[in-house]
């Protein structure tokens, strides 16, 4: 029987690159989406192509009841969910004298309100079966904050601590709950910025260059696999060195 993995915010970019790498693994993957249903959809139908198992679901994961609905509804499919991925998010840089309330309660409605109701959701059949694993999604703004990024800043950092209380109360029942915080990755959410402040972010990077996103993928693989079965609580950040 094969592993089963929910990615929420699947249809593009980080999720997408890793909806594909865990198919390609052998996994049974549940693509996420709230609104990009043309993306998610298209996903869906060229891993079924490739010869993958791949269901696309629509669920606004910042509404507890959808979370819950999307939860149950892929247990009655598929039995289990091995692995939960929260990858669902949104970014937006403002001045902090200019964040509006809907601002300030969007951001940690999707970002960190989606993540809680997901864990919250697929915890108590992880609980009964002793096994499980959670890869919540923050960043290095999260760990070190960035200017006119308050908000996301802020509710970036509350999944990081999210993530370490949860895994410590989890580890008994045998479930690990391990942080991604990515760098600068060349994705849509980062294609606002303009080509001379990309260009600055590579000099910054020791690395010299940004990231992709099937290298943050590649880092949640490792942590869903069994080379990381003693990994729990932590903050993995593949950044290139611009965190360290």
């Amino acid at each position: 029987m094969a592993n089963t993995v929910l990615i929420t915010g699947a249809s593009k970019g980080i999720g997408a690159a890793t909806a594909i790498l865990f198919a390609e693994n052998g996994y049974d993957v549940i693509i996420n989406y709230n609104s990009s249903a043309e993306s998610a959809i298209l996903l869906e139908k060229s891993l079924k192509n490739n010869g993958y198992s791949a269901m696309s679901y629509m669920a606004d994961v910042s509404k507890s009841n959808e979370a819950n609905r999307m939860v149950n509804d892929i247990i009655n499919k598929y039995g289990k969910i091995d692995v939960l991925i929260n990858n669902a998010g949104i970014a937006q840089q403002r001045l902090f004298t200019d964040i509006t309330d809907n601002d300030w309660e969007r951001m940690i409605a999707i970002n960190l309100t989606g993540t809680f109701n997901c864990c919250r959701a697929v915890v108590p059949s992880m609980v009964n079966r002793k096994s499980g694993c959670i890869i919540n999604t923050s960043s290095i703004w999260g760990m070190t904050g960035a200017s006119c990024e308050v908000h996301y800043s802020a509710v970036k950092a509350g999944i990081i601590g999210l993530t370490k209380a949860l895994a410590k109360e989890l580890g008994p029942s045998g479930i690990r709950v391990n942080c991604v915080a990515p760098g600068v990755i060349g994705t849509r959410m980062n294609s606002s910025l303009s080509v001379e402040a990309l260009v600055g972010l590579a000099d910054d990077t020791p690395l010299g260059r940004i990231g992709k996103p099937q290298e943050v993928a590649s880092t949640s693989l490792f942590l869903a696999s069994r080379d990381a079965e003693f990994i729990t609580g932590q903050v993995i950040s593949p950044n290139g060195g611009f965190v360290v």
